[in-house]
């Protein structure tokens, strides 16, 4: 039989069959997948074949299918081993906030690097603007206008006031969705807030630091009653890339592939090369200096993970 997998907690998984009923599987023993370098062989998202154990409502995955796409991360840092979040998306919301917590913008640039990399297009949600004092929103001004310049629909989003709930749902509608982020975003509010027959377990931010406490502890994919499904994952304080090759690397940003063919060399990594358009782009205000130094840390490897 094949499944879908809704649901991942490391040891077992949920599959819905074509019957729509979930079956709690766990994968075979000899089940591997060759050459894999990832830490967990079956994501949320993948399509996989699965049997049911004798006298048992469990099941067994024996095999995966291809996948069309995937989020993918660094596991730990220096680790060789990668960490896929989910897969068979149709596109990917990374949910931002300016304050309480902050979102960097370099770990905006490789959550975005990461979507580009793997053909995933890629939106930024905006949330909880209800909250932002004239600062802040200036600060949600000017960030929306660097990324939608690029090319990056942005959203400005409140679970709590229903801001942007239902240009979000139609933007959904139809498609299986990613919702990822640091932790006390929001994207456990904003699942409640699209469908109000989902009741995720929502937490408040640490007062010590300012940072979210973890309430979605695994992956997890949700149908929604407006149409599709969307994809909650747990909150992730550090994006770091792999196998990110140094010579493709400003292929992943939109802004840099509309230049380099304009650079005098064609090997050029757009670092310390003479006459690079990149640079002379960065130079003339075309490409956010935020988004030259987020390359050039990847680029450098001195900052291989971005935490908050």
């Amino acid at each position: 039989m094949k499944g879908l997998v809704t649901k991942s907690t490391g040891s077992w998984y949920s599959v819905r069959g074509g019957d729509a009923v979930l079956v709690e599987c766990r994968i075979k023993g000899k089940f591997r997948m060759e050459g894999s370098k990832n830490t967990n062989p079956v994501v949320v998202g993948d399509i996989v074949d699965y049997e049911l154990e004798a006298e048992s409502n469990k099941g067994v995955i024996y095999g995966l299918e291809p996948r069309r796409n995937y989020i993918i991360r660094r596991s730990t840092n220096l680790s060789k081993q990668s960490h896929i979040i989910a897969s068979n998306m149709d596109q990917a919301f990374l949910v931002a906030t300016i304050a309480m917590p902050r979102t960097s913008t370099g770990f905006m640039d490789r959550f975005l690097v990461i979507a580009e990399a793997y053909g995933i297009p890629a939106s930024i949600l905006f949330s909880k603007v209800d909250r932002y004092d004239p600062d802040e929103l200036q600060e949600l001004l000017r960030l929306k206008n660097l990324y939608e310049k690029i090319g990056y629909p942005c959203y400005e989003v409140s679970a709590l006031k229903g801001q942007g709930i239902e240009q979000l749902k139609k933007k959904m509608s139809g498609k299986t969705n990613l919702l990822s982020g640091h932790s006390g975003v929001g994207k456990s509010s904003l699942i409640n807030a699209l469908d109000l027959l989902l009741k995720q377990r929502t937490g408040n931010l640490s007062e010590a630091h300012s940072k979210g406490t973890h309430t979605t502890t695994s992956a997890e994919l949700f149908e929604l009653s407006s149409g599709g499904a969307v994809i909650d994952t747990p909150g992730i304080k550090e994006l770091g890339m792999f196998d990110m090759k140094r010579e493709e690397l400003s292929h992943f940003f939109p802004e840099m592939r509309a230049l380099f063919n304009k650079c005098k060399y064609n090997s050029c990594l757009h670092v310390n090369e003479l006459q690079c358009a990149v640079k002379e782009g960065v130079a003339r205000g075309e490409i956010a200096e935020s988004r030259y130094d987020t390359y050039l840390g990847i680029m450098n490897g001195t900052e291989l993970q971005v935490k908050y």
